[in-house]
């Protein structure tokens, strides 16, 4: 049973200080309606008309306004959600050694789970767009059973429950994590798991990264390990919002900067790197797939081959994106609707496969911190000594990034407290390292040159 408890990380001092409650009552007073706020980045997300919007921009603790979602816009567009979520085909009755095992031993995950670490005591949460059959699916029973389904959140405050049958991005990732069937095997079938929805569904407005920060905040307050994301912010129904490439810097939108603030308070957040890879327009990587301290992941199919749609980096900073890859083409899924399992396409696949070898390491390492679990994954891929910017530094070993030797890393990356004058970072080799009184450190203190 001690197994089965996840274990609460101490974090560093939260971040920033909570939007002012009398702040908050001017706006309701004045007829905004707040959705929730932001303590990282110190704001809310309200719903209100131009006249009002425009009336508190002139307000004196108001720094700016900014447009994240059209209240009357009734624009429905599935085309944009078909960029993460492909047409599920069922598996051939031919099928001889399952696919659910192939694609973990692609990156060499079954000795672990085989040695009985599973991801037990590790904390994940997956934030995404719904999680229709949670409730009642078999593949979940022993989630439910054994209370690792720690509780379930709502951050897109719109009319479609959270279960909505259409909305299952999330619930077919989650089953790359945990959904255990007699021929499916998951990434982290012994971790625990928080679901939290961001994405509404319909539309695709900068809305849903300010409804993703608020849900990482929560993240921390619950003492979660693992953050595991397919979602991403680039290309909006209104293209006057899209991103630039300049601004793909990891430090210029507001979700890549809660990604970072979230690494620095001690959690590991994955995050799908897009199937943007054949668009010649924008063929990269999305926000908060940019951040810094973070895993991006890529997508490859069983044969180690990177999927073409897989989308790629350099960041605009010229740092390695993705850091690594997993299986995103042909991934092993569990239906939502018939329990049965079924191919899926996306780098949306491949980053739960990933978070979920973080977790079965982090169950075998239950000492180390979230930069030494990364620091592991990144090292045991196979061409950490030469990466690129199609798969970054390639597929991961578990094996080999339990086994190497690493000394343990501080709980978080201790560069809060510093000012600019005693330290600063830099990127040398696609690599963070930190310059401080004259010397070139790495994120774990050792003195580099």
């Amino acid at each position: 049973d001690e197994l089965l408890q996840p274990k609460r990380r101490q974090r560093p001092g939260r971040k920033g200080r909570a939007v002012s409650a009398e702040y908050l009552d001017s706006i309701r007073r004045a007829g905004g309606k707040v959705a929730h706020t932001t303590r990282w980045i110190n704001g809310a997300t309200v719903e209100m008309d131009e006249t009002l919007a425009e009336a508190v921009r002139h307000w004196s603790f108001v720094k700016s306004v900014e447009l994240t979602r059209p209240l009357d816009d009734p624009t429905l567009q599935p085309s944009r959600k078909a960029r993460w979520l492909s047409t599920i085909p069922a598996l051939s009755d031919e099928e001889t050694l399952h696919p659910s095992e192939q694609q973990l031993g692609v990156y060499n995950l079954l000795p672990l789970h085989e040695s009985g670490y599973t991801g037990q005591g590790i904390v994940v949460s997956v934030i995404d767009a719904g999680f229709p059959a949670i409730d009642t699916a078999e593949s979940y029973s022993l989630l439910r059973n054994e209370s690792r389904l720690l509780g379930m959140y709502d951050y897109a405050h719109y009319t479609r429950a959270i279960n909505d049958p259409v909305a299952n991005h999330g619930t077919s990732c989650l089953s790359a994590l945990t959904a255990q069937t007699a021929d499916y095997h998951p990434s982290a079938p012994g971790a625990s798991y928080y679901l939290m929805r961001t994405e509404e569904w319909d539309t695709e407005y900068p809305k849903e990264a300010d409804n993703w920060i608020a849900a990482v905040e929560c993240c921390d307050s619950l003492g979660v390990d693992i953050v595991s994301t397919s979602l991403g912010y680039c290309m909006f129904d209104d293209p006057s919002l899209n991103i630039s490439y300049e601004s793909l810097d990891g430090k210029t939108h507001r979700s890549s900067r809660a990604a970072l603030i979230a690494a620095r308070k001690g959690m590991l957040v994955c995050v799908a790197a897009g199937n943007f890879g054949n668009d010649e327009n924008w063929p990269y990587i999305d926000t908060p797939g940019d951040a810094d301290s973070i895993l991006t992941v890529g997508a490859i199919d069983v044969d180690s081959v990177r999927a073409n749609f897989s989308s790629i980096g350099p960041v605009a900073d010229g740092r390695i994106k993705p850091e690594v890859v997993a299986v995103g083409k042909h991934t092993c899924v569990v239906n939502t609707v018939d329990g049965k399992v079924r191919f899926a396409n996306g780098t949306s696949f491949a980053c739960p496969l990933i978070a979920g070898l973080a977790a079965s390491l982090w169950s075998a390492l239950p000492e180390a911190s979230a930069m030494e679990i990364r620091e592991r994954i990144i090292r045991s891929a196979h061409q950490y000594d030469n990466p690129d910017n199609l798969i970054g530094y390639g597929i991961p070993n578990a094996q080999i990034a339990l086994e190497m030797d690493i000394p343990s890393a501080n709980p978080s990356i201790e560069t809060d407290h510093r000012s600019p004058s005693s330290a600063a970072k830099i990127i040398h080799s696609g690599n963070l390292y930190v310059l401080r009184d004259g010397g070139v450190y790495d994120l774990f203190g050792r003195r580099m040159y």
